[in-house]
């Protein structure tokens, strides 16, 4: 019983952190209508700037969020802007825009294999006075630097909700999510738009990745398995919704961690997919989602 509860625990925990990944890349999917493949990609980059960053001045891990955060978040608005946003005018009358599509398939192998001549295939950390912590409750414990992370996520969804309800800039990205053409009609800039959305959904990575840095290895590849999760997520919990992406990610934690006491990765995963695939097919919008409503 106390194995089962350890690793419900441990699912909650890391389930919150693969549930406000998602939320980044559904804050871009809703806004844009379009898939950013390199969205687990931008996740390795925040994870790497933090983990320099800290490595080179000594300050704490989530001090130096306050550095890594606004980097990323400029790091995605000159993608979009200079990258995506000149494809995506071209391709503004497309019902999918493909080209899109093969940019940020491009961009994620650019940035894998850009880290790995960088930096090599090592796998780096950060160690820190707490990186070993736990908190122990009866004869469970809670990894310190998780538990963190897990308050750091539901304080970041909590502050992205306020942001677009009680702010101009939130309500016009919400605008633009809804009808992007009448969203144009009443004056807002949607390219603009575009750039910010995109923007803050890369320092949604940045800030998972700052969180993630105490107790999680660095090295090239350390988007893909978000980023397969972040689609599943997105789809599982509803597309558009906070409470579905952090409700989806907490699913796929608790599966994770759960099965995985009792049965194989390769079940695991395949369970995983299999939830997938229900949802897919018996509710498209999601857990959460509400059909054509961002």
């Amino acid at each position: 019983m106390e194995m089962l509860l350890q690793a419900i625990i441990n699912g909650i925990l890391m389930g919150s952190v693969y549930g406000l990944t998602a939320l980044g890349l559904t804050l871009i999917f809703g806004v844009m209508k379009v898939i950013n493949f390199a969205h687990g990609s931008c996740l390795m980059v925040g994870m790497f700037a933090s983990y320099w960053f800290v490595t080179l001045t000594g300050i704490d891990p989530y001090l130096a969020l306050i550095v890594v955060v606004p980097f990323c978040f400029v790091f995605g608005y000159l993608i979009q802007d200079t990258l995506i946003s000149p494809v995506f005018k071209r391709e503004k009358g497309v019902r999918e825009p493909f080209g899109v599509l093969l940019l940020t398939s491009g961009l994620w192998l650019f940035l894998d294999n850009l880290a790995l001549l960088l930096f090599g295939a090592n796998f780096r950390s950060i160690k820190t006075p707490y990186s070993s912590l736990s908190y122990q409750i009866g004869d469970i414990l809670i990894n310190g630097p998780r538990l963190y992370a897990f308050i750091g996520t539901i304080a970041g969804a909590y502050l992205f909700h306020l942001f677009l309800k009680k702010t101009v800039m939130g309500q016009a990205i919400r605008a633009t999510g809804q009808d992007r053409d009448v969203a144009g009609l009443m004056g807002v800039n949607v390219y603009r738009i575009y750039n910010v959305a995109f923007g803050i959904g890369i320092a949604i990575t940045g800030f998972v990745g700052g969180l993630l840095t105490p107790f999680y290895y660095v090295h090239p590849t350390v988007g893909y398995v978000f980023d397969i999760k972040a689609f599943v997520i997105v789809v599982l919990g509803g597309l558009g919704s906070i409470p579905g992406a952090l409700l989806g990610g907490i699913i796929i934690g608790l599966i994770e961690s759960v099965v995985a006491q009792f049965l194989t990765a390769t079940w695991t995963a395949a369970i995983t997919y299999a939830i997938f695939l229900a949802v897919l097919f018996l509710k498209p919008e999601g857990i959460l989602g509400l059909k054509g409503e961002w």
